[in-house]
């Protein structure tokens, strides 16, 4: 599995910074059963992924990258605490996504203190945000990204998706008459477009518009590569 991930990358032209060696555990897998309605089951096993620590961490990619992207999924206690933290001092800016709501329940007090203090950048979709803020309406969350000054980016199925940054908020909505198939990869997908125009100097509208435009392309597959 991990040979195939490795081949994967090098036909996107990624440059990966790790050194391979055997691992006990073997490589993380996800079975993902995907429902009439094009909504998703995930069954998750991290595997080594699970794993990471500070020793994995390359300091100098960090060093010399723009921005950094972490996923929520891999945010535990002990060793992957340390490796994010490791990460996040040494980065430039850090952008993160908060990934599910079950992270977001079983991480709470801890992912509350990154977005207020060590994020420049959250990903999430409405019910995550909602549920670390423990708001009950979205409002709330308009409110907690203007009181904190954070950058948030919240996306919200068929409302579209929404930026606060710098207090000013910022909503576009939705592709229409989209044929949706399989909704796997949707937020990942969002980010990369997002994070496309933010690194390209785009204004906060060209964000999420192509941040939208990816995840509407992805949604019409099966699977999570374009």
């Amino acid at each position: 599995m991990g040979k195939k991930y490795e081949i994967g990358l090098e036909k996107e032209n990624v440059k990966y910074f790790y050194k391979k060696k055997k691992e006990t555990l073997p490589t993380g897998t996800c079975l993902i059963l995907i429902t009439p309605d094009s909504e998703r089951t995930m069954c998750t096993f991290l595997g080594t992924a699970g794993k990471i620590n500070e020793n994995d961490v390359n300091l100098e990619a960090i060093k010399k990258s723009e921005i950094i992207f972490l996923e929520g999924y891999l945010w535990d206690e002990g060793s992957p605490r340390k490796a994010f933290e490791k990460a996040i001092n040494n980065s430039n800016k850090v952008a993160m996504s908060l990934s599910d709501k079950f992270c977001v329940d079983r991480h709470k007090v801890n992912f509350l203190d990154l977005v207020k203090n060590k994020l420049d950048i959250t990903f999430s979709n409405e019910e995550e945000i909602m549920s670390l803020i423990n708001a009950k309406e979205f409002d709330e969350v308009i409110n907690f990204g203007k009181e904190t000054n954070k950058h948030i980016i919240v996306t919200r199925g068929n409302k579209g998706a929404i930026s606060i940054k710098n207090r000013i908020v910022t909503e576009v909505g939705v592709k229409k008459n989209l044929n949706i198939i399989d909704l796997t990869g949707a937020g990942d997908l969002f980010a990369s477009g997002y994070l496309h125009g933010y690194l390209n100097k785009k204004t906060e509208q060209d964000c999420l518009e192509k941040g939208t435009e990816m995840s509407s392309k992805i949604i019409e597959q099966i699977g999570a590569r374009l």
